[in-house]
C-alpha cells in the first residue's frame, strides 16, 4: 500500500514569520517509467536498491537567521514515495534538494569528487568555492541494497529556510550505487531521526537547531497533502512548532517507544471485522522518508488476498477499477485513535485499466 504524494519550488513570506515554498507538480519517475513501458525493466534490475535499503525508502537557503520562532520548508516528492525541499550549505550559498528523511539521522549531498553516474546528474558541493568549509577529514559509509554508498565527512554553515546551523556535520558523497540515485529530484538526504541511528558521526541537523536555540519549541512537524487544486499546499516540513490551520481536532500524542527511529507502539490493523493484524500490539516507526505501509510478509499478503489483489512480477498488486466500491476499510489505531483508510486510500489508479494497490 502506498499513499502517493508531490513536487515543489520557490520562496514566499506568509503570516506569522513562517516561510512557505509553494509547490509545482511534477510528473513522478514512476509514472514517466510506466508511461514509456520502462517500468517493468526497472523494477526488475533495481527493487533491491528500492525496498531493501536500512533506511525504510530513502533511496536514497539564502536567507540570514532572522528571528527565533517558527520555519516552515515546503517538500517535493520522488516516484510517489518521496517528499523533498531545498537547503544551501557553504558560503557562498550552494544549493540542495533533500529528502527530510524521519527514518535516518544523517545529511549528506553529492560531492564534487564524486565519481558515480548519479552524482553527474544532481548538483555536486564544491568545497573549495566556501570560506566557511571545515574539512573532517573521516570517511563513512550507508550499505543499500545493490551497494554501499561512501563519503567524506565536513562542517559547514547550513541553511533551511530563514534558519542558519552554524558548524554542522555533513557528509560529502562520493560513490552512489544503483540507477535510483541516477532518476532521484533531489541530491540528498537530510535526516530528522535520533542521533543514535547515524552513521556519521555528529550532531544530527534538527539537534543542532536545538541545542543553537534557533526555534521558540524543540517540535518540527510535517504537512503532507493529495490535494490537486492548484492553490493548496502539497506538502510542508514546520521547525520549531505547527501551524494549526492545517489540522483539526486534538492531537493524538504517541510515546516514543525507542529513541532510534521515531519509534511507536501500534494497537492493531483491521481488515472491516474479517481480520486483524498485531492484535496485542506491535512497533512501528513513522518515516517520512517513504510513503509505504511496510509489515511483515505473511501479514501483507494475506492483506493482499483478502481485497482480491493479484500479484504482478514486479511487486505491484492488481485491482479492477470497478471493485474499489466494494473494498473492505483498513483500519489502524494508534494510541486508542482509530485511522480508516478507505480503498481511495490505499489503492492508486493508473490509466483507464486496472489499479495498482500499493
Amino acid at each position: 500500500m502506498r499513499w502517493t504524494v508531490l513536487t515543489l519550488i520557490c520562496c514566499t513570506w506568509t503570516a506569522h514569520g513562517l516561510i512557505r515554498i509553494p509547490l509545482r507538480r511534477m510528473l513522478s519517475v514512476r509514472t514517466q517509467l510506466r508511461a514509456s513501458n520502462r517500468l517493468e525493466v526497472f523494477m526488475r534490475d533495481h527493487q533491491p536498491d528500492v525496498f531493501n535499503r536500512r533506511y525504510a525508502q530513502c533511496y536514497p537557503p539564502g536567507i540570514p537567521s532572522l528571528r527565533l520562532g517558527k520555519s516552515s520548508e515546503r517538500l517535493y516528492n520522488f516516484m510517489d514515495a518521496q517528499y523533498y525541499g531545498l537547503i544551501s550549505l557553504g558560503t557562498p550559498e550552494q544549493n540542495f534538494t533533500v529528502v527530510f528523511d524521519t527514518g535516518s539521522s544523517d545529511l549528506w549531498v553529492p560531492s564534487s569528487y564524486c565519481v558515480s553516474e548519479a552524482c553527474g546528474m544532481h548538483h555536486k558541493f564544491k568545497a573549495f568555492e566556501s570560506s566557511t568549509f571545515n574539512h573532517d577529514g573521516r570517511m563513512f559509509g550507508i550499505h543499500y541494497g545493490k551497494g554501499h554508498m561512501l563519503g567524506i565527512m565536513g562542517r559547514e554553515v547550513l541553511k533551511i529556510g530563514p534558519l542558519t546551523v552554524q558548524n554542522q556535520e555533513f557528509g560529502e558523497s562520493v560513490y552512489e550505487p544503483g540507477y535510483v540515485f541516477v532518476m532521484a529530484k533531489f541530491d540528498g538526504v537530510l535526516g530528522l531521526a535520533y542521533p543514535s541511528l547515524a552513521e556519521e558521526l555528529g550532531t544530527p541537523v534538527f539537534d543542532s537547531i536545538m541545542n543553537q536555540k534557533s526555534v521558540d519549541q524543540p517540535i518540527f512537524s510535517f504537512y503532507l497533502s493529495k490535494s490537486k487544486m492548484p492553490r493548496d499546499p502539497e506538502g510542508e516540513l514546520l521547525l520549531g512548532g505547527m501551524d494549526e490551520a492545517l489540522y483539526s481536532g486534538p492531537i493524538n500524542w504517541n510515546p516514543v517507544t525507542l529513541k532510534s527511529y521515531w519509534q511507536i507502539k501500534m494497537s492493531s490493523i483491521q481488515v472491516q471485522g474479517a481480520l486483524t493484524f498485531c492484535p496485542h500490539g506491535c512497533q512501528a516507526i513513522i518515516d517520512t522518508g517513504t510513503s509505504l505501509i511496510i509489515g511483515p510478509t505473511r501479514d501483507i499478503l494475506a492483506l493482499q488476498q483478502l481485497i482480491g489483489a493479484t500479484p504482478t512480477s514486479i511487486g505491484e498488486y492488481l485491482l479492477d477499477c470497478a471493485r474499489l466500491s466494494s473494498l473492505p476499510q483498513v483500519t489502524i489505531m494508534l494510541n486508542g485513535v482509530e485511522y480508516v483508510l478507505t480503498a481511495e486510500s490505499y489503492v492508486r489508479r493508473v490509466g483507464t485499466g486496472p489499479t495498482y494497490s500499493e
